[in-house]
């Protein structure tokens, strides 16, 4: 009897039986090999990491590509226990507590907290640092500039581009318009704008940063004072044809003003590189193996 078909999956398998007809073959049932961990076994004076803890930690370490989101989450849970072991060997306990956002803290969290406030110490700013930063830094004291500037809105719904494209061009042509009558700006701003500041020519009062869309924003900051943005600018109100009739520069805010916030910057900065060099001394006294540190600028640190 001749073959109509033969199973490519059985061919070399055993003889077709006596009459031509195929043998039934059995199901592979052997048990296929465990995929490999995606970390080697990562331990700190003996005691091991579990990969799922990883895991569950690299939500909490957004980074380029997740490798490197794996490998900051462990190492910041081989700081965490860095931590924990020496609160343990010092008897360092902490009851748990509620800070000011009524966000329940761990007893492990407490213990950690406890044992930096015990064992690191911490230098406060005094006046003469802060001024020698004020001094350095006086380019990051000012006030916020000033813009006063008018606008027409050209209203549209941003989901709707045929009508976007049409709108774009109405507000090109108020702008050729107002190159060629700069005057008619109000009139122009009372007939068509679709902003409330139509009832002051477009005016919008004086403007700082935050005031406005980040799109009117950053195109203020482009403008000379005095001139008409020569394209519209687009946001998700629709389109707008701006002038910037005055920019008031920030000013020099003076050291008395901004002290209090120097002192804070400087002290968690000193905080931050006071518990970094204590985990070091830590990391230096333990056994931890299947991670290099590196460095301990962990968000635990920080």
């Amino acid at each position: 009897m001749a073959t109509i078909y033969e199973n490519p999956t059985l061919a070399g398998s055993e003889p077709a039986a006596e009459g031509g007809s195929l043998t039934f073959q059995e199901l592979d049932t052997r048990i296929p090999p465990r995929a490999r961990p995606i970390l080697d076994s990562i331990s700190v004076n003996g005691v091991a990491i579990a990969e799922a803890d990883i895991l569950a930690e690299v939500q909490n370490h957004p980074a380029d590509n997740p490798g490197n989101a794996i490998m900051e989450a462990a190492r910041a849970l081989v700081v965490r226990a860095l931590l924990l072991q020496e609160a343990g060997r010092l008897g360092i306990g902490q009851a748990p507590q509620n800070d000011a956002g009524d966000v329940s803290q761990t007893r492990e969290d407490a213990a950690i907290h406890a044992l930096i406030e015990q064992e690191v110490v911490v230098p406060t700013a005094t006046s003469e640092e802060c001024r020698r930063y004020f001094d350095r830094n006086t380019d990051r004291f000012q006030s916020e500039p000033i813009y006063e500037a008018r606008h027409i809105l050209l209203g549209v719904a941003s989901d709707d581009k045929a009508l976007r494209a049409r709108v774009r061009a109405c507000a090109e042509a108020l702008i050729a318009q107002l190159n060629e009558q700069p005057e008619q700006f109000g009139a122009l701003a009372q007939q068509h704008s679709d902003c409330p500041s139509r009832e002051q020519d477009g005016h919008l009062g004086q403007l700082t940063h935050g005031s406005t869309v980040p799109e009117f924003e950053k195109a203020l900051q482009r403008m000379e004072e005095g001139a008409l943005c020569p394209n519209p600018i687009e946001s998700r109100f629709g389109f707008h044809v701006i002038q910037l009739d005055r920019r008031m520069p920030g000013e020099a805010l003076p050291f008395e003003l901004v002290q209090d916030r120097i002192a804070a910057w400087l002290d968690a900065s000193a905080w931050s590189k006071a518990v970094s060099q204590y985990v070091s001394v830590l990391a230096g006294r333990a056994q931890i193996a299947g991670i290099d540190l590196n460095s301990v600028d962990s968000p635990l640190v920080q």
